[in-house]
């Protein structure tokens, strides 16, 4: 499918992985719908986008997705200039309050990451299904951004919630497709591994010596790599859905086991790299 002549929008759009993704789709010539709560991060990015590309349509509104009142009228408004979202990239979410177990989080902490990772979620998929006329028009494409850490136990502390959460999109992923059997409407899990942004570092990186161990050995993503799996489920004609994709480093051969030697043997992988392109 080509998204030349579609409109996106892009929740948690302002960094990381969101902006990874409106810049693989300016080069598609997508117009773009970027949400996020810093005005200034999505007038910086957009401005970015615009130079790069001439013509791109580029709208930003900064909001909050746990508010619902909020992400409604957003799009309501959007909606007089666009006059259709034809895909969702639900892809805001957080975590807070690493390495602290379940019991010892604070209580704001757990509203904070629920309200974004599960009612946030829903908010906006409510919202392009019916002010964004999805619905009404029975077609479009809601891909939503996941992770590995839905569908397995992560090894590290501090998860309980933001695991909860991801299996919580999972599960919200395969109903919500299923109840809109009658419509052309596609509903994709996206399932990232471990990438290398600021969130991972927030998720993860409660010190610079705990990331640093975590990372030990092997290369992670880079939100790049994410994008260009967004990109490739996109770019799938009418009748093929890829309805899950799990993009992951080649070392994370699970949640629970990390390959540390991958980097070890890189530069047999490099020397290979360069007789190939020697004989060539």
């Amino acid at each position: 499918m080509s998204l030349k002549s579609q409109t996106v929008l892009i929740t948690g759009a302002s960094m990381g992985i969101g902006a990874a993704i409106a810049r693989r789709l300016a080069n598609e010539s997508a117009t773009l719908i970027l949400f996020a709560r810093s005005n200034d991060k999505l007038s910086v990015l957009s401005k970015e986008l615009q130079e790069r590309h001439t013509g791109l349509k580029v709208y930003t509104r900064a909001v909050d997705v746990q508010d619902n009142t909020a992400l409604s009228n957003a799009v309501s408004n959007i909606i007089q200039q666009v006059s259709q979202i034809d895909v969702l990239i639900n892809n805001a979410g957080l975590a807070l309050g690493a390495p602290n177990a379940f019991p010892d989080l604070e209580i704001q902490d757990i509203i904070t990451m629920t309200g974004t990772n599960i009612n946030g979620f829903m908010f906006a998929t409510y919202a392009v299904l019916n002010q964004g006329k999805m619905k009404a028009r029975g077609r479009g494409t809601i891909l939503n951004v996941t992770s590995t850490t839905g569908l397995e136990v992560p090894p590290f502390p501090g998860e309980a919630v933001y695991h909860a959460s991801k299996a919580c999109q999972e599960a919200f992923t395969n109903v919500l497709r299923t109840e809109l059997t009658g419509t052309d409407i596609k509903v994709l899990a996206l399932r990232p591994g471990v990438v290398a942004t600021n969130f991972h570092e927030q998720r993860v990186g409660y010190d610079k010596q705990s990331y640093d161990t975590f990372m030990k050995g092997f290369e992670p993503l880079v939100a790049e790599d994410v994008a260009d799996a967004a990109a490739f489920m996109l770019g799938q004609g009418d009748r093929v859905s890829v309805k899950a994709l799990d993009v992951v480093p080649t070392a994370q051969r699970s949640l629970q086991v990390f390959d540390r030697e991958w980097n070890e043997r890189g530069e047999g992988r490099r020397a290979e790299a360069m007789s190939v392109d020697r004989a060539v």
